[in-house]
Order: C-alpha cells, then structure tokens, then sequence
C-alpha cells in the first residue's frame, strides 16, 4: 500500500528515523479536511512506544477532520547540518503514515500528556501544575504509525 522510497540511497534506516521522532520538537499533521482539502497543522508531539501523541482542544478543525476520516501523516524535519561548502545544508526528515484516534483510556491519556508535559516544560514541577490546571479540558490524539520513512538530502 505504501509506496518504497524512489531515492533509496538517501533513506535512513528505522533507528535513525526513531532517533529523529524522539528529538525533534515539532512537525506538522496532514489530516484530510472539510470538503477533501489537506489540512495541515503545525503540532508538538511526543514519540511512545512506536506511535505518535498530540494534545489537542476537544473541538476544531483538526477534531472534525479525524473523526470523519482517520488517515493522517505527519512529517518532521531536523534543523539541517551545515555543510563543508559553507551556505548549503543536508537535511533529514522523516514521515509517518497511520492513523488517529481519541485516546479514550484516562491512565493512558494522562500518562502521554505528562509525557508531552516533561518534553517541553522546564521541570516536572511546571508539567503537574500545568496537568492540574489544563488536562480536564485537553484531548490527546494518538498516531499509530503505519508507516514510517525517513531521508536525507543535501538541500542547495
């Protein structure tokens, strides 16, 4: 179903790819939107045990999106390594293919928000403060991956 990599020798291997999701700060989920048009939307995330969370308001159009199609992908690209020619930069980039859904379960709905919580907060205290304030009132969406690819490329 999914398509292999035409540039092959520009993949990067499934560690990498990991390694990139597990860094990363932000990428953008691509959702199919009102009336069929992409819906794109920058997000934070965190990357657990092989999928994909994202907080998220209980309405809006990401929501709406989801639930009336579920097939998403999201891409996230490192911030490039310069290279020896000195203005030109590789670049690597992954892209996960699967699908969303409302995690329902409140152990494990809180669990990824403190998990997105420790990510970007300064400390742990800042995350429980936040979760006590905010979480009644957050969604979190769950990517299974699908698919994933990963390539770099020397963008000049």
């Amino acid at each position: 179903m999914f398509r292999p990599m035409r540039r092959f020798k520009q993949q990067l291997s499934k560690e990498r790819c990991s390694e990139i999701l597990g860094t990363e700060k932000r990428g953008v989920l691509s959702v199919i939107g009102d009336g069929g048009y992409p819906y794109a939307v920058p997000m934070n995330f965190v990357y657990d045990n092989g999928n994909l969370y994202f907080h998220s308001a209980v309405t809006g159009h990401k929501v709406d999106a989801v639930k009336n199609d579920n097939k998403a992908s999201f891409c996230v690209m490192t911030g490039g390594e310069l290279s020896d020619d000195g203005w030109s930069y590789f670049v690597e980039s992954v892209i996960v293919f699967g699908r969303v859904t409302v995690v329902e379960d409140e152990a494990i709905r809180t669990e990824k928000l403190r998990k997105l919580g420790n990510k970007y907060f300064p400390d742990e205290q800042k995350t429980e403060e936040e979760l006590a304030k905010n979480a009644g009132r957050a969604l979190v969406l769950e990517l299974a991956a699908e698919h994933l690819s990963g390539k770099r490329v020397h963008e000049d």
